[in-house]
């Protein structure tokens, strides 16, 4: 028996954007939205002058401290294994960052081809298309803009090659 929750049977819009990426998933589960919170804390303190400063000094203090430890393995190994870890943590929380802006900037961007009336709407979730298909579409639009024209006709012309890239088969051996 399926259950509400499972992603199989919902038919959602929203299902269409993956879990980890999407805005809604974080405020249904506490430890994603903990992780969100304190991912985007994180990367504003870690890009603040603060955090530079902060840095900075740590590097000064230990190379002034060299002396005193004799430039011993111990003290290059305090500073390689903090950076290390500080680098490996980041990565997590700047991605994290990142793929919150970007769902977000996509949603504006989709907000934006809604509401403009001669805006092509088959835009609308072009990100999640293949890499061929934004490159069949992109050399549509590129075509379009050695024409450089903005009459109905070129319109027209667009939207026909936009539907014709997205409905040509992705070659299999190119992938």
């Amino acid at each position: 028996m399926p259950h509400d929750n499972d992603p199989s049977t919902s038919t959602s819009p929203l299902d269409t954007v993956p879990d980890s990426t999407s805005p809604a998933y974080a405020s249904r589960r506490p430890i994603t939205r903990a992780f969100d919170g304190f991912a985007s804390a994180a990367t504003r303190w870690a890009g603040s002058p603060i955090a530079f400063g902060t840095s900075v000094l740590i590097i000064v203090v230990w190379g002034l401290s060299g002396p005193l430890f004799r430039y011993s393995d111990a003290w290059q190994l305090i500073i390689n294994t903090g950076t290390t870890i500080v680098t490996f943590l980041m990565v997590f929380l700047i991605q994290q960052s990142q793929n919150k802006d970007s769902v977000a900037i996509h949603l504006k961007l989709n907000e934006l081809i809604a509401a403009y009336r001669s805006a092509n709407n088959q835009l609308i979730g072009i990100e999640d298309a293949s890499e061929e298909d934004l490159r069949r579409i992109a050399h549509a639009y590129l075509e379009l803009a050695n024409k450089a024209g903005t009459t109905k006709a070129d319109r027209e012309t667009l939207d026909k090659s936009l539907s014709e890239a997205k409905a040509a088969p992705v070659d299999d051996a190119r992938q």
